[in-house]
């Protein structure tokens, strides 16, 4: 979805993937359902856990727009990662892309960008519930804290290769060049990251998801948690 421009040609266009992001995005689908099937099948999830995939997507939804990404602050990511601990990998995997999806129906955000947002925000609740388990207390908040800052400068660099190749124009040292090595264009693309996003956009959404998770995590954790338990989640 995010590299193959770098190993062809792609066609300059006004707004990036505007010819297969629709694919893309209908191949997104059955792929969140057949996830939801697997862990099903498998015991992970149940329909209590589908009531409560629904809740949170709702509760992401509406959080997304207090922030709208003004300066990089963007509120969604954060009960995101939360839930894809108490959750696990499964659930924190389709919870990112159904909160992306419904926030971008609540503030009029469909576009050729959607699908793209909601496979990055699916990545960073799948990594969550990837985290060690052993680790608990003030060194789990840590640990989240840690892991909301590096999602959040991740989620800038997956995002910006979904533009870059097609939209920095030509002949400056931040462009796209069409059939050049690898390395050399991966080089302008590092670069063009850290002027444009990293120093600022990025970081906004780092520093978001770090204050939230320290300030709210522990009381976030120990609802999800109890949810978890009095619906006797598996």
């Amino acid at each position: 979805m995010f590299l193959w421009p770098l190993f062809t040609t792609p066609a300059p266009e006004a707004i990036a993937h505007t010819s297969d992001a629709p694919l893309i995005f209908v191949v997104i689908l059955p792929v969140l359902i057949a996830i939801v099937l697997a862990e099903l099948s498998s015991g992970g999830i149940d329909a209590k856990t589908l009531a409560m995939l629904g809740v949170l997507s709702a509760i992401n939804a509406a959080l997304r727009p207090l922030g709208a990404g003004t300066a990089g602050i963007e509120t969604v990511f954060f009960l995101l990662v939360l839930a894809g601990r108490v959750f696990g990998p499964g659930f924190g995997f389709v919870l990112g892309s159904t909160s992306l999806f419904a926030s971008a129906l609540l503030t009029a955000g469909v576009g050729p960008w959607l699908p793209f947002q909601m496979v990055a925000s699916s990545w960073i609740g799948l990594g969550a519930g990837l985290l060690p388990r052993r680790v608990k207390g003030k060194a789990e908040i840590a640990m989240l804290a840690a892991y909301g800052v590096l999602a959040a400068y991740s989620f800038g660099f997956v995002m910006n290769m979904w533009f870059w190749p097609f939209t920095t124009g030509i002949q400056t040292d931040l462009s796209f060049v069409p059939g050049a090595p690898l390395l050399e264009n991966l080089h302008r693309f590092f670069v063009f990251t850290l002027v444009t996003s990293t120093f600022g956009w990025d970081t906004g959404r780092a520093l978001t998801n770090l204050v939230a998770i320290l300030l709210a995590g522990p009381a976030v954790l120990a609802v999800l948690r109890r949810a978890a338990r009095r619906a006797a989640f598996p």
